[in-house]
């Protein structure tokens, strides 16, 4: 989740909906504080994490497992990003209350930029000045392969240097020119300042020192950061995590997923919290969660889109109903380096077959009760911009199983017992093409998030057309962190390599930053391109749109992969249809899909 890259600007994003049974009530509401309903304490508030997900990082530098939108937001309340970029206002852009730079002028030529900090203090008085950042950026550079945002020939490797001029100045060097949005939205909103003078070391005990001024030094410490994250127990009462900048501090974070957070005294940023106390609560299910909205002991959860119909009895019940839209694109990645079905993967032939078999305005309108949008390439359909290019709104691939057979079986696959099959092996124009062996079964399993009603039903859709095309699909279900685990980067003889196709984005699989550049996502080797997606000519596109100010960069990538299909295109949903108690606001609902309980307040208290 977009879960994105990871703590600021792109994540995985997980699922708002499901629905089992109501019975795992107090599963999920077990010691879920006090509500601020019925006249209790106008200084807490509960909010409701997504269904059958549990918060599992706290490290503001993430890996590949760990990308999500919860994840993202309890960090950056504990530790405020350099430059903040989110839609918390209404609009998307730099949010300076929250960040903690206060200018970034870009040199003339655009080749660097000088980052000015504004006069800040760590909670436990230390101040936070350039030194911090360039321990981000020291601990990362040395650790690249293993940091979930990076892509080859991005950042660090397109920053050549970076210099702290003073403790509130410093200055990044890049290695060309580039388009000032997409370095400020997509590669500077990416750094993270952490506690130097706290973390620098190597062990519990350990003294701070400079380790991370050498590569071996900086890969140790990183080693030492992510075991001690991976203590998720431990996160309320190692002092490793007392050091914060945000508006709120951690008080207590359980393995069951629950998180209380409270204001930070120390905090003096521009985003202070006006409520003391936020509760995260964790639910199983959907109906658990909405159980919970109906007896009063949530303030800020959410429904299932199918449960629109029951607006009117939230609102009896003192809640507003509201729509959170999201900036993102919703789809399954292919594993292109499977075993079994990567080498038919690789065939455009068959993505276009595949990409047929997708009835995306069906599911929208009835999977997804009119609150999903069908998108038919990389760039977000869902909220009109300059970025999607007519290619891509076009469709150019309209749902027809019937020509999606038509194509398959005019490359050499007949179906035997309702499931097509390879009878032409070879690279011809009319075979099935290099590398796909005679008697290869097209059947394809897919790997997707459990516990969700909405991704269950459409799955089940999926399934059928595919059926009538002539495709057998299957369908092996697991919680959305360890689908995130499972379908990673690999290589055939890898054992990790046996996922097919993979899906965690009922909420949406992937939100952008302001700039919706595809660089992590579809250029070779990006550092969440999880299906191994490789082509020269989109590489060169990705590349252009980074350089570029125009936006006919971007329009030209968005035509490219809306034909290439390096993915299962999917309607994009709302990421949740929230459920807001009368009172509360202070916020928009920031379309980048990150929370921002600083920002919350009673008006009616």
């Amino acid at each position: 989740m977009f879960l994105a890259r990871t703590a600021t600007g792109r994540r995985w994003a997980l699922v708002a909906g499901a629905a089992v049974t109501s019975g795992a009530l107090l599963t999920g509401c077990s010691g879920g504080g006090t509500s601020s309903s019925g006249g209790n304490s106008s200084d807490t508030i509960n909010y409701a994490l997504p269904a059958n997900f549990t918060p599992n990082w706290i490290l503001p530098v993430g890996t590949a497992a760990h990308l999500n939108t919860n994840n993202s937001s309890i960090s950056q309340v504990l530790w405020e990003p350099l430059i903040a970029y989110d839609g918390s206002t209404g609009q998307v852009g730099w949010n300076k209350d929250n960040s903690l730079a206060t200018a970034a002028d870009f040199g003339k030529d655009s080749k660097s930029v000088t980052i000015t900090l504004g006069n800040r203090h760590w909670s436990d008085g230390k101040p936070i000045t350039s030194r911090d950042v360039e321990f981000w950026y020291n601990l990362v550079k040395a650790n690249k392969a293993d940091w979930a945002s990076y892509s080859p020939g991005k950042a660090p490797d397109n920053w050549t240097s970076l210099k702290t001029v003073d403790d509130t100045h410093l200055t990044i060097t890049f290695n060309k020119a580039y388009n000032q949005q997409w370095m400020l939205a997509d590669e500077l909103s990416m750094i993270r300042v952490m506690p130097q003078h706290v973390w620098d070391k190597t062990g519990d005990s350990g003294a701070v020192s400079d380790l991370d001024r050498t590569p071996a030094g900086a890969k140790r410490v990183w080693t030492y950061l992510n075991n001690a994250a991976k203590n998720i127990s431990g996160y309320a009462t190692d002092p490793l995590w007392k050091t914060v900048s945000g508006p709120y501090t951690l008080k207590s974070f359980s393995t069951a997923g629950k998180v209380e957070l409270t204001a930070n005294a120390k905090y003096d940023g521009g985003g202070k919290a006006n409520i003391k106390n936020v509760n995260l609560l964790p639910f199983t299910t959907t109906d658990a969660e909405e159980n919970a909205l109906r007896a009063g002991t949530v303030d800020y959860g959410y429904i299932n889109a199918t449960d629109l119909g029951q607006e009117a009895a939230f609102k009896s019940r003192g809640y507003t109903v509201k729509p959170w839209a999201g900036w993102a694109i919703t789809y399954m990645p292919y594993n292109f380096n499977n075993p079994a079905m990567g080498a038919v993967f690789k065939q455009l032939y068959a993505r276009q077959a595949i990409q047929m078999s997708v009835d995306q305005t069906s599911l929208s309108k009835v999977v997804f009760n009119g609150t999903a949008v069908p998108t038919y390439g990389p760039i977000p359909q869902g909220q009109a911009s300059d970025f999607v290019s007519p290619r891509q709104k076009d469709n150019p691939y309209p749902f027809d199983t019937a020509k999606a057979r038509q194509l398959l079986t005019s490359h050499g696959w007949t179906e035997r017992n309702g499931t097509l099959v390879c009878d032409d092996a070879g690279g011809g124009s009319d075979q099935c093409g290099p590398g796909v062996a005679k008697g290869t079964r097209f059947e394809m399993q897919v790997l997707s998030q459990s516990g969700s009603t909405v991704t269950d039903n459409m799955m089940s859709a999926l399934q059928s057309s595919f059926a009538k095309t002539g495709i057998k699909f299957t369908i092996k279900t697991a919680p959305v962190n360890s689908v995130l685990s499972q379908a990673g980067q690999c290589t055939s003889g890898q054992s990790g390599c046996g996922w097919q196709l993979s899906f965690f984005g009922t909420a949406g699989s992937w939100y952008f930053p302001a700039y919706p550049s595809g660089d992590a996502l579809f250029q070779t080797g990006g550092g969440s391109n999880f299906g191994s997606y490789s082509n020269p000519a989109v590489d060169k596109l990705i590349t252009e749109t980074t350089t570029s100010d125009s936006t006919a960069a971007v329009q030209k990538y968005s035509a490219a992969l809306a034909e290439d299909l390096p993915v299962v295109w999917l309607p994009e949903p709302d990421y949740q249809v929230s459920v807001v108690r009368d009172g509360l606001g202070g916020f928009a609902q920031d379309s980048l899909a990150n929370f921002h309980p600083a920002m919350w307040k009673w008006t009616n208290k």
